[in-house]
């Protein structure tokens, strides 16, 4: 038997139970044609890229898959048929990965970054001001004159 990597996008409006439930009968379709679905991650709802059927938002889940090809083309149909399935890719992979999926783990470390992310406070770095290359500060500003001494289409009235 192949193995696949399986990712769906729900639509925003149904609630994570239903995607959960969704996934529920996916496994069971698999199952039932002599496969086995190894992992199920589900990834929340995120921003496409792009609007798919007026939704700007998704529920995404990975599922690993070890089945024929019969079992995922039946699969693919049964989503197709779904209304609340936007979009799905199917991938056949060498082997699956085992732990967290880039996606998730990357969701996590996310998580752990505090709103401006891993960056200092502009205040607390070392090189602040020590060469002007460098954002120090440069002194005050030259004076540039009146306006019209400048050029441009400036005309005083």
């Amino acid at each position: 038997m192949a193995l696949y990597e399986h990712v769906l996008i729900a639509r925003q409006d149904v609630s994570a139970q239903q995607v959960d439930s969704l996934v529920e009968d996916l496994k069971k379709i698999v199952s039932d044609l002599g496969g086995e679905v190894g992992k199920y991650e589900y990834w929340g709802v995120r921003t496409l890229a792009y609007r798919i059927k007026k939704n700007r938002k998704g529920h995404y889940a990975l599922l690993n898959i070890t089945a024929p090809a019969a079992a995922m083309h039946e699969l693919e149909r049964r989503q197709r048929l779904n209304e609340d399935v936007l979009r799905y890719m199917t991938v056949r992979v060498e082997e699956l990965e085992e732990g967290q999926s880039p996606a998730l783990a990357k969701r996590d470390r996310d998580d752990k970054r505090g709103p401006r992310g891993d960056r200092p406070d502009r205040g607390d770095r070392p090189d602040r001001g020590d060469r002007p290359d460098r954002g120090g500060d440069r002194g005050p500003r030259p004076d540039r004159g009146p306006r019209e001494r400048r050029g441009g289409d400036f005309v005083p009235r």
